[in-house]
């Protein structure tokens, strides 16, 4: 006698996860145009998906305006709900590749400015020392509210009170001095004084994206340090450009457009190629304000950690 399964009810009632993975690229990028690109498919196949999805529903999860898309209400309820559990399904695969595969994975989560001007420059002295060891990297300018389903093992910032269940060694203080290039320094030479320096192109580091670097400093509290005050520049003169990208600055600085205040943790190597030059000696140090290696307790005496850890703290001497 043949034996009948029972229908599923909840994969019945599921919709397609095409359609709904096309949905939360289109949610999380706000543009359907976007979302075609990040899954290598045509914006018209988005759209029929989330159609699709939308019928299935009997909802509206998108408000449409134009090019412009906007989550509904519903929209935000369900987004909410699939993208965590295609982040859960993602960390899974991870792990089951990873418990199977030879090489060992730590998670590392930093800045963006870390990330770029610091980690990549360095890891593949790393990796040549490591080989069997894989670097995942998660960037943020929020360390305290991370994505859903994001567990880095370990966090390179200036958070003095990790996480429960974390752990930290104090690295490095702050170092800020002025850089520009030697091309920037030639053609305006008046900026090796704090007054010349004061009127000159200045490119600073907006309020909105200190966090990637120190919470505490622009160009204002930098002369308000050397008795200078920033709002005596001329009405007149040359533009004080502000942006929350430090990245942005720093390619800025490097075509020759400005001077920014530079973290000597992030620009030394460029000084000391001489990409980048200090027009001015003055410099403020924070030793108060530490960076930090946060990692799980877990990790204490994990082998690849402590691989990565003795490798950061040697490469900072």
């Amino acid at each position: 006698m043949v034996k009948h399964v029972e229908p599923d009810k909840i994969l019945l009632k599921m919709p397609s996860l095409r359609a709904v993975k096309s949905f939360v690229a289109a949610a999380k990028y706000q543009n359907f145009t976007r979302a075609a690109e990040a899954l290598c498919v045509t914006q018209a196949a988005i759209s029929r998906q989330i159609r699709e999805l939308e019928a299935a529903l009997g909802v509206d999860l998108f408000k449409r305006a134009g090019r412009a898309v906007e989550l509904t209400e519903a929209g935000t309820i369900f987004y909410d709900a699939a993208y965590l559990s295609f982040v859960n399904i993602a960390q899974a695969a991870d792990r089951i590749k990873s418990a199977h595969s030879s090489k060992k994975v730590l998670t590392i989560c930093c800045s963006p400015a870390f990330s770029a001007l610091w980690l990549s420059r360095r890891l593949p002295d790393f990796f040549a020392a490591n080989p069997e060891i894989d670097i995942n990297v998660v960037t943020t300018e929020n360390f305290l509210k991370m994505e859903p389903g994001v567990y880095p093992d370990v966090f390179i910032n200036k958070v003095t009170d990790p996480r429960e269940g974390y752990r930290s060694i104090p690295l490095f203080h702050d170092i800020i001095y002025p850089v520009c290039t030697p091309q920037f320094l030639a053609e305006n030479p008046d900026i090796n004084t704090l007054t010349g320096l004061r009127d000159t192109v200045l490119l600073n580091l907006s309020p909105y994206g200190r966090a990637q670097i120190a919470e505490h400093v622009d160009w204002s509290v930098w002369f308000a340090f050397h008795d200078v005050q920033l709002n005596k520049r001329p009405r007149s003169g040359k533009h004080l450009f502000n942006a929350n990208d430090y990245n942005m600055l720093i390619q800025m600085v490097l075509s020759h457009q400005g001077v920014s205040l530079g973290w000597h943790h992030l620009v030394g190597p460029l000084v000391d190629q001489g990409l980048l030059v200090r027009p001015i000696e003055q410099e403020v140090i924070f030793k108060e304000k530490l960076h930090y290696l946060t990692y799980t307790e877990d990790k204490e005496d994990n082998d690849e950690f402590s691989q990565f850890r003795d490798w950061l703290l040697s490469s900072l001497s």
